[in-house]
């Protein structure tokens, strides 16, 4: 029996969500949810309530929470939970992922991304267009790893953590919890203390 997919946040992030579970090919119907009342079709596909309203539709649907910013991503992620609805993964047939890889719930792999062999990406994680993540890396959850970025073999990056376009991590670095990289930067050490870094290397702003 099909199920339909409801994508929760009908913005940018939104826009490129359904094209993916689109290129899938794996659901029927796909819907938005979307705080915004001005907003009633996004590309084709109906809005049909707001966030609160998902609590109505766990029975019969897929869901997966479309929004770019980590901590706003957790929120509705967990509020989800509370209603048991099925949370999916969205993996682009154009992207290249290792057997040996491990990806967790409400993941989004992006068209041209490379994920290599024995390395896990936690939920939720936004694994943007043309990302390069090497061997053994640990992603976990809520991170965002911006479109080109590049990652090399062993990196650590924990969770809520966002890595900017263009950005290069080096082998064997550690990012800490709840840091932001710059476009273009370049990481050769690993990082600890919250904040925003940025420069090549990178400093922290």
């Amino acid at each position: 029996m099909s199920r339909d997919l409801i994508i929760v946040g009908a913005s940018g992030h939104g826009k490129v969500a359904v094209d993916v579970a689109n290129q899938m090919n794996k659901w029927e119907n796909i819907y938005f949810l979307d705080d915004n009342d001005k907003l009633n079709e996004i590309n084709g596909h109906k809005v049909i309530g707001n966030i609160d309203s998902a609590k109505e539709y766990k029975n019969g649907y897929d869901f997966f929470v479309a929004i770019g910013d980590n901590y706003i991503r957790q929120k509705v992620y967990n509020f989800l939970v509370k209603f048991d609805v099925n949370i999916i993964t969205l993996i682009h047939p154009n992207s290249t992922i290792s057997d040996s890889v491990l990806i967790g719930e409400g993941t989004i792999v992006m068209p041209g991304a490379v994920i290599n062999a024995d390395s896990t990406v936690g939920k939720c994680c936004i694994i943007n267009t043309s990302a390069s993540i090497d061997h053994d890396n640990r992603i976990r959850d809520f991170v965002h790893i911006s479109p080109g970025s590049n990652l090399g073999g062993n990196v650590i990056v924990e969770n809520m953590s966002w890595i900017g376009i263009g950005s290069t991590i080096l082998n064997n670095v550690c990012i800490g919890e709840g840091i932001i990289i710059g476009a273009s930067s370049l990481v050769l050490r690993s990082i600890k203390e919250s904040g925003t870094y940025v420069g090549i290397p990178v400093q922290k702003k």
